[in-house]
């Protein structure tokens, strides 16, 4: 097939989104002739029927569905560019799209972020959240400046990519107060059968946990798994069970509402930064590496 002609493109989805030829030929100042015979083109290129009479009108076919879907993406990516670069201010900001993974608590991410925030040119911070390898594609694909999670990237990637460790965090047991009382006295043979809520099994931090656990010889009862540290933590606030957390070098004392229990000694979390080989003199990526990089 020749490449899309993205004018019969736009003729198709004005039609799609007026339900109507007449509709359509109005918006764009054209007969509905020309509409027609666009709209015709476009569906011998493609060799599927768009629309469909019905009634006096017309409605998509399967195929018209379909091509709708990627037309909104497409037109309104386009009317999105218009914008930005109409930006009287596109060259005087800075701008850092930033990808979180979804197992890094959010108070984190936000405090390894804050660098790039304070610099004097000014930032616009965009940020993503999802999973690891998918941020690592997006990184890949230069719709990310750089990814925080709680892994570098892998042997095999870094050629195109290069990771830092930016900072290691000693590992609290934290519980609502009344559990915390209960718990803190004996630690830590008094986790024995003690409810907990951990991360998910995905998380790099949890196979850390059960080594500890099975290195103290203990057994606490699991009653929760969870992919976000912040809802975790609202249930140990509810006093459901107890709850690691990665604490930063100011933040020992806990959380609100949740009191320490101990120190799990030995389980540290570590948080690093991938970035793209290309990106590497990026201001705020700069700012980030000299305010927290470990090593």
């Amino acid at each position: 097939m020749d490449n899309l002609n993205y004018k019969h493109l736009h003729y198709f989805w004005a039609v799609a989104r007026t339900g109507s030829v007449t509709r359509a030929a109005e918006q764009l100042g054209v007969s509905m002739q020309t509409v027609s015979g666009q709209i015709s083109r476009l569906e011998q290129q493609l060799g599927r029927s768009l629309f469909r009479q019905h009634g006096r009108g017309l409605e998509l076919t399967e195929a018209g569905r379909v091509a709708q879907g990627y037309a909104d993406r497409i037109f309104l990516l386009g009317e999105e560019l218009a914008e930005a670069l109409a930006d009287p201010r596109l060259d005087q900001v800075l701008r850092l799209a930033a990808g979180v993974s979804d197992v890094l608590p959010k108070r984190i991410a936000s405090r390894l972020l804050q660098p790039a925030l304070e610099l004097d040119a000014g930032l616009r911070l965009s940020c993503s959240e999802g999973d690891f390898d998918e941020l690592i594609g997006e990184l890949g694909r230069h719709r990310l400046d750089l990814v925080l999670a709680d892994r570098p990237v892998a042997s095999s990637e870094q050629q195109q990519f290069q990771s830092w460790q930016l900072l290691r965090c000693p590992v609290l047991l934290l519980a609502s107060p009344a559990l915390s009382e209960r718990h803190r006295a004996g630690f830590p043979s008094s986790l024995e059968q003690a409810p907990l809520l951990l991360p998910s099994r995905d998380n790099v931090l949890r196979r850390q946990l059960e080594h500890w656990f099975e290195a103290q010889g203990l057994r606490p009862r699991v009653i929760g798994e969870f992919d976000d540290y912040a809802l975790m933590e609202t249930f140990a606030r509810q006093g459901l069970g107890l709850c690691p957390t990665p604490a930063l070098p100011d933040d020992t004392a806990g959380l609100p509402g949740l009191e320490q229990v101990g120190v799990l000694d030995g389980v540290w979390e570590h948080y690093y930064l991938s970035a793209s080989r290309r990106k590497l003199q990026h201001p705020a990526l700069q700012a980030i590496l000299q305010a927290w990089s470990y090593n």
